[in-house]
């Protein structure tokens, strides 16, 4: 089934924007806070350096988004969709930061239900690989209503394999429990 990976997506709080080359330097901003990274497998991101291969990956899935706040049109983050599997009619949402600044504050909520709303018109399973350390967004996951589903090795883009869990929903029970 053919979907576009990068529309232009947008809620109460922000817009979901394909990410460009260009947008290098306001997307650093945003991911250049050690914070942010502090459970991530690869807890070194907030380097230049570092961010600038998360970056190049982002830019080579032709999923990625920025996402920026409306309020202010300042950039606050990324996410991307990846791996669509057809046979298994499903996709994954993840490499997704916020900046420390809109923490608590409903922006992760509603993107994630802003993409699933999108994808569930085009499959019927959305998951999330979450590094098995990372306990802030696994429980970020589950109050969207993701189940944990499987762990598995994974290989960021340049990286190293890392232990993440898998968490999915299924889009009936999208439908039937949406938060």
């Amino acid at each position: 089934m053919a979907f576009n990976l990068q529309p232009v997506l947008e809620n109460d709080l922000c817009i979901l924007s394909p990410l460009e080359k260009k947008d290098f330097d306001v997307l650093y901003k945003a991911a250049s806070d050690p914070k942010i990274w502090e459970q991530h497998p690869n807890k070194d991101r907030w380097k230049k350096e570092v961010f600038e291969n998360f970056f190049q990956g982002a830019i080579k899935s032709k999923g990625a988004f920025k996402i920026i706040n409306k309020a202010t049109g300042e950039v606050i983050g990324s996410t991307r969709f990846y791996d669509f599997n057809q046979e298994e009619d499903c996709i994954f949402i993840g490499y997704t930061f916020y900046a420390v600044s809109c923490w608590g504050k409903g922006f992760n909520l509603s993107v994630k239900k802003t993409m699933l709303d999108y994808l569930f018109e085009y499959v019927s399973k959305v998951r999330f690989h979450i590094g098995s350390e990372n306990i802030r967004s696994q429980i970020a996951i589950s109050r969207v209503g993701a189940e944990k589903i499987a762990e598995e090795e994974v290989a960021y883009f340049g990286e190293k394999p890392k232990l993440n869990f898998v968490y999915q929903i299924d889009k009936a029970n999208w439908i039937k429990e949406k938060p």
